[in-house]
């Protein structure tokens, strides 16, 4: 079973901006209008507890909170405080606390800077690129820009001594704006990390394609690319550097891409638990679970068949996707891009034509990078094959957890691992012996032969 080691935590359900691209108050899903506006301490406290349960039950080295909304600052500085310590403390001893926040950056001050630099807690701001660019969409509900508020909370960002709390920004592509000109107000705020996201769009309601090509997100991005190649990439671009990794045989970097499971639960004000937000886009109650932090675990959350389907790599994608040369590239797409009413979330994503373009210009233009890693290195091959038999290794503890035999080897060996730095050294000497990997494939055709026995049995 898959442990979460990311949360979304949303910590107050409003927003003082009226941006008409949000998936949370612009889609399909309105079920932001029944929940509390602000989280409350009793549904702080619970989720810390269930993420410690979690974080102990799957021996997790750390777990990552994302404070999010509507907007999550507009939750005061003193409830956020709750949030930091109600964490912190359930997490004392257990596991590694990643605190973060994305946020539009409007309210971001001193205060919040000094509590957030108390706890560690990175800041990720919203910003689609220039002052036009950026009130194209983002803008208060009277009309008014937001642009030079969020430049003012940038800079205060980028100041000592707060510097190394900022992450990065985020920036909605809009195929009307000039990508250079985007790309360009992006670079100069400096941010550790720029994420580019295609906007929430599924085959019920397509993305807007003003010139009615089925690759104006690829050409738009495709100038980014060259533009930010020009200038010697000089900042973290998270689509970029996954392409590019993935193309060399390596992971993907982002959720939006790739073949990686889901690892990601949500957490509404009022203690709901529910699948990956971007899912309201989808239709109403695509993301509802029927679970919640007061009487279910994450553990439950991850059985659910929402969750499983995003956990079966290329078997999860459409058949169309399979057969596709760039798949293990693209994933197909972010799992909500792929819905159509009648066939779900079977098809390719609504972007499809955009992503193999995109993926085949990147291609193209970094033939000479693309090689994989372990191809010419031998340390780096080893690693992969290591990698390689960590993966097979989780698959056949999926395959047999419940076993008599199995579960006291788990034990021992998840026990091994945390034995400190000797035990892992150890475990990766095993992990590392090629009989290791033959072994573990042989378990898992037996393990798949035994399925419908232990079906028949169960019954």
């Amino acid at each position: 079973m898959i442990a979460f080691r990311e949360i979304v935590l949303k910590v107050h359900s409003r927003c003082d901006l009226a941006c008409d691209h949000c998936y949370v108050y612009e889609h399909a899903d309105q079920s932001w209008r029944a929940r509390p506006k602000v989280i409350s301490p009793e549904v702080v406290t619970r989720t810390a507890s269930r993420l410690a349960e979690h974080a102990r039950d799957h021996a997790l080295p750390s777990v990552t909170v994302i404070l999010h909304g509507g907007e999550p600052l507009l939750a005061g500085a003193d409830r956020l405080r709750l949030v930091c310590e109600e964490f912190t403390r359930a997490l004392a001893g257990t596991a590694e606390l990643n605190l973060r926040i994305h946020t539009n950056g409007l309210r971001l001050d001193r205060r919040l800077l000094g509590l957030f630099d108390e706890f560690g807690v990175r800041i990720g701001i919203s910003l689609d690129g220039d002052r036009a660019a950026n009130d194209r969409h983002r803008r208060f509900a009277d009309g008014r820009s937001s642009h030079s508020l969020v430049l003012k909370s940038v800079e205060l960002l980028r100041s000592e001594p707060y510097r190394h709390l900022y992450q990065g920004l985020l920036c909605t592509v809009d195929t009307a704006n000039d990508p250079v000109a985007v790309l360009d107000a992006l670079v100069a705020l400096d941010p550790p990390r720029v994420d580019f996201l295609l906007p929430h769009a599924t085959w019920q309601a397509p993305p807007a394609r003003p010139d009615g090509a089925p690759d104006a997100y690829a050409r738009w991005l495709l100038r980014v690319f060259d533009h930010w190649d020009r200038q010697g990439r000089p900042v973290a671009v998270r689509l970029f550097e996954s392409l590019l990794s993935t193309l060399r045989g390596g992971p993907s970097l982002t959720e939006s891409l790739g073949l990686a499971p889901t690892d990601l639960v949500v957490v509404e004000t009022d203690g709901t638990l529910e699948q990956v937000d971007s899912l309201k886009t989808a239709y109403d109650g695509a993301a509802y679970t029927g679970f919640d932090v007061f009487t279910h675990s994450f553990d439950q959350v991850a059985a659910h068949p929402g969750v499983r389907a995003r956990q079966l790599g290329l078997a999860g994608v459409s058949e169309q996707c399979r057969r596709c040369p760039v798949v293990r590239s693209c994933g197909g797409g972010l799992y909500t891009h792929r819905y159509r009413a009648g066939s779900g979330f079977d098809n390719p994503s609504v972007y499809c034509a955009d992503l193999q373009e995109l993926i085949a210009g990147v291609e193209g233009r970094t033939t000479s990078e693309t090689v994989a890693p372990a191809l010419t290195d031998e340390g780096e091959l080893g690693a992969a094959q290591q990698d390689l038999t960590r993966m097979l290794l989780a698959r056949l503890h999926t395959e047999l957890t419940g076993d008599p035999d199995w579960d006291p080897a788990w034990a021992q060996l998840t026990a091994v691992e945390q034995a400190g730095e000797a035990g892992a050294d150890a475990l990766d000497r095993v992990l590392g012996h090629p009989y290791t990997r033959t072994w573990v494939l042989a378990a898992l055709d037996a393990a798949r032969e035994r399925r419908p026995d232990r079906r028949a049995a169960a019954g």
